[in-house]
């Protein structure tokens, strides 16, 4: 499972809207549905406050 197929499930799978994952992280929401796109290359600082933040959702 490649990058932004993970957040997007992780996401879904807590009920968040991209504006609560993006409020949550400390992104845009433009930034976040450009990471469910694909359109980012993960940086170990995005990755690493994705997982903070959709872990904490759990």
């Amino acid at each position: 499972m490649d990058f932004a197929q993970a957040v997007y499930d992780r996401r879904s799978a807590l009920g968040w809207s991209t504006a609560e994952l993006a409020r949550r992280a400390g992104l845009s929401e433009e930034d976040v549905e450009a990471i469910e796109e694909s359109g980012v290359e993960p940086t170990p600082e995005l990755v690493e406050r994705l997982a903070t933040a959709l872990e904490a959702g759990g």
